[in-house]
């Protein structure tokens, strides 16, 4: 009797917070179960696999990876070395040419008589030579004569050879053999005899010591490209070179020779080799590069002026390097290392390896395993949710009329303190009746 009196005095708003209390109490614990569950689960799911590889021989190399665009070694400006009008014009832009290939031609007339005129002027100049040489009588006045008619000969045959390449230089030919990219004249203009032609290429200019472990043509890595006036321009299809940018604490391990594997944006592999190492660096948002050249080696077909490239440099390469998987060695605090071995019958033992140098994934060992001895490498898979990153949760909720197990109210006027042992309200009880 005296309970359930207590049990009535309890006001209704106590009621409210002791059941409030009630729900946080159970639905924390459902919360940490359904988490440990979880985390149960997923650190079951973690899998760990061991598995056997043999100690081989591999070859390591060293590279810095870097990108440059690439260009035609050898770019002609083509011109006529005499004046005259033009007569024929052979090719046209785009046009394929090998060397000695008429481009075109210009009117023969004058340079023909002049060539005629310096062949008459030899000709008397040799007649005059040989009438002195015949007269000659032993004085000083003879020889002096014999002196002075030999050197008109040697003029005349001058001006005689001069006029007769005129002749020849009136048909102008390709210097070398490549892609006509520039054709600026036509049938009745007129030259001005500026020259025959001058290259020009994008290759870096200037010599000195290579930076690196070798030494060889160095040069600043500059190129200039302007639009052609030239009659002609000839570009080579078949000799290419990569401009390339090299970081200041990379450029101290390259050197003239070294080589490079190339690829383009569509995956066209190619080979080259370093031509020129660059001495004068350039500033790039704060960062200095040196400027570094490599000639392309053999005849890739699919290359074109200006593409970009993708470039490791080959510093290093070392052949028949015994290596085991990186992830089979391990390092202890005192710094030994050690891998398991692995018997033919599966067995593993510890065993002290040296090791040299670490390339990507493999490790380079120098004493305490033979090609082919086995050890063993194991690997980590992380299970679901072991992945993720964990943050801070929340929780809320509202609350409500509580009801205790078995179907029972809360009393009005109930004391928690009065609860039995067990803290849970007996079933079926309704306002302490």
């Amino acid at each position: 009797m005296k309970l359930a009196e207590n049990i009535k005095r309890i006001r209704p708003r106590t009621w409210i917070v002791v059941a409030l209390a009630a729900v946080v109490v159970i639905g924390g614990g459902t919360t940490w179960a359904v988490l440990s569950a979880n985390a149960s689960s997923s650190a079951q799911a973690a899998t760990t696999t061991t598995t056997s590889v043999a100690a081989s021989l591999q070859t390591l190399q060293k590279t810095i990876d870097t990108s440059g665009t690439l260009a035609p070694t050898v770019q002609e400006d083509v011109d006529f070395a005499v004046a005259g009008t033009v007569t024929a014009v052979a090719v046209q832009a785009g046009s394929t040419v090998t060397a000695g290939d008429v481009l075109a031609t210009v009117d023969t007339l004058t340079v023909q008589a002049e060539a005629l005129t310096a062949q008459a002027t030899l000709a008397k100049a040799q007649a005059t030579l040989a009438s002195a040489e015949a007269d000659d009588d032993g004085t000083d006045t003879s020889a002096t004569q014999i002196a002075a008619d030999e050197a008109s000969v040697a003029v005349a045959q001058a001006a005689a050879d001069k006029a007769n390449a005129a002749v020849a230089d009136a048909t102008l030919v390709a210097p070398v053999s490549g892609l006509v990219t520039a054709v600026n004249l036509e049938v009745g203009d007129t030259t001005s005899g500026s020259g025959s032609s001058s290259s020009s290429s994008s290759s870096s200019t200037g010599t000195g010591t290579g930076t690196g472990t070798g030494t060889g043509t160095s040069g600043t890595g500059t190129s200039t490209s302007s639009t052609s006036t030239s009659a002609f321009t000839i570009v080579s299809t078949d000799s290419w070179e990569v401009s390339l940018s090299v970081g200041e604490t990379d450029v101290a391990n390259v050197a003239v020779g070294d080589q490079v594997e190339l690829s383009t944006d569509d995956g066209t592999a190619f080979f080259g080799t370093v031509s020129t190492v660059g001495m004068l660096p350039s500033t790039t948002s704060g960062a200095a590069t040196y400027p570094v050249t490599v000639a392309v080696t053999g005849s890739p077909e699919g290359l074109y002026d200006g593409i970009s490239i993708t470039a490791s440099i080959v510093y290093e390469r070392r052949t028949d390097v015994l290596t085991v998987p990186s992830a089979a060695v391990t390092t202890a605090e005192d710094g030994s290392t050690t891998v398991s071995k692995v018997d033919a019958d599966g067995n593993e033992t510890t065993t002290a390896v040296t090791v040299g140098e670490t390339v990507g994934t493999l490790t380079e060992i120098t004493d305490g395993l033979a090609e082919g001895d086995l050890v063993a490498v194991t690997t980590f898979t992380p299970g679901a949710g072991n992945s993720g990153t964990g943050g801070a949760g929340t929780q809320q909720g509202t609350g409500g009329t509580g009801t205790f197990p078995g179907g029972g109210t809360m009393p009005e006027g109930f004391d928690p303190s009065q609860l039995p042992s067990g803290g849970q309200f007996p079933g079926g009880t309704t306002n302490g009746n």
